[in-house]
């Protein structure tokens, strides 16, 4: 397995990490000091050359950050969510201070106003990740420590579906881009579940070989049944839930939790990971303690 590019960044542990849906070669990527336990935090946005990754932008926060999302409207805008209960909106062309910071908690924020636009209850634990539809404007599903996923309607102001999806805590989802009723969750019972919201008595497919929590789970952009996922168990994983068996790859040479993954939009094959030390990789990429590494899917380790 060869390193082909090196990222370092002392002292920050990665969270999440996120390609710019405008700029092929651009990373953004939340990061944490002491591993988001305490200290603060530094969001990076990063370009990709032939020969190297170069820092293009640092801020500092004096919180953790713990999550990143480009803007699909302006490639130059993202935001970050802290520690601190924050959402920052930060723009790439501003090295200073971000454009806008609110504060407020599960809310759906409209950045141009500068606070909520819905309160929406229903979840009976901690809300750990959302992912608007791709298909139907104004839905939304999200996963909660309560084991539940949930499909809601902005509009309304409601939760359309509860799907009681494991018998523990979610801490990730995502939805097929090519299937409005296909949705992917990770759980830390170390399993990948797939359903169909037409019929979710029982998931379409059972994705199993993870040894410790789903950290992080993707849909690919470019086949409708390719999945990644990582885990605290220092792995990624590639699957197509079409298949039996299941697991196609493993990438096992991460030496911290893999807390983070990515696609990249423009680039087939081409994924993102970001290990709990700041590492990446192309088609497959590993944020590990101190570095950013970025291989083509060719090269990650067979499963044994």
């Amino acid at each position: 397995l060869t390193m082909v590019k090196v990222f370092r960044c002392p002292a920050r542990h990665g969270y999440a990490v996120e390609v710019s849906p405008f700029i092929a070669n651009r990373l953004a990527c939340s990061a944490s000091q002491y591993y988001g336990i305490v200290g603060c935090g530094s969001l990076l946005v990063l370009d990709v050359t032939e020969t190297d990754i170069h820092l293009l932008r640092r801020w500092e926060w004096g919180d953790g950050l713990f999550d990143v999302s480009w803007s699909e409207t302006n490639e130059h805008v993202l935001v970050a969510g802290g520690g601190d209960g924050s959402l920052q909106l930060w723009d790439t062309t501003n090295q200073n201070a971000p454009l806008r910071v609110v504060k407020e908690h599960t809310q759906e924020w409209d950045a141009a106003l500068g606070q909520s636009l819905t309160t929406l209850r229903g979840h009976e634990g901690v809300v750990y990740s959302t992912i608007w539809s791709p298909h139907i404007p104004g839905c939304f599903a999200s996963v909660s420590g309560d084991g539940t996923l949930r499909v809601w309607d902005v509009k309304r102001a409601a939760c359309r579906l509860a799907v009681p999806a494991h018998q523990a805590e979610i801490l990730t989802c995502d939805w097929c881009k090519y299937d409005q009723n296909i949705i992917a969750t990770g759980s830390v019972d170390c399993s990948v579940y797939i359903w169909d919201l037409r019929n979710v008595r029982h998931p379409v497919n059972q994705l199993l070989g993870h040894t410790y929590a789903i950290r992080r789970l993707k849909f690919c952009p470019f086949s409708r049944s390719l999945v990644a996922s990582c885990s605290y168990d220092f792995t990624v994983r590639f699957w197509d839930y079409s298949r039996d068996p299941p697991l196609l790859d493993t990438v096992e040479h991460h030496s911290e939790f893999v807390c983070g993954l990515d696609f990249n939009l423009h680039i087939p094959n081409q994924v993102t990971h970001t290990p709990a030390c700041l590492y990446f990789y192309l088609c497959e990429d590993s944020f590990s303690e101190r570095v950013l590494q970025l291989l083509p899917l060719s090269r990650v380790v067979r499963p044994r």
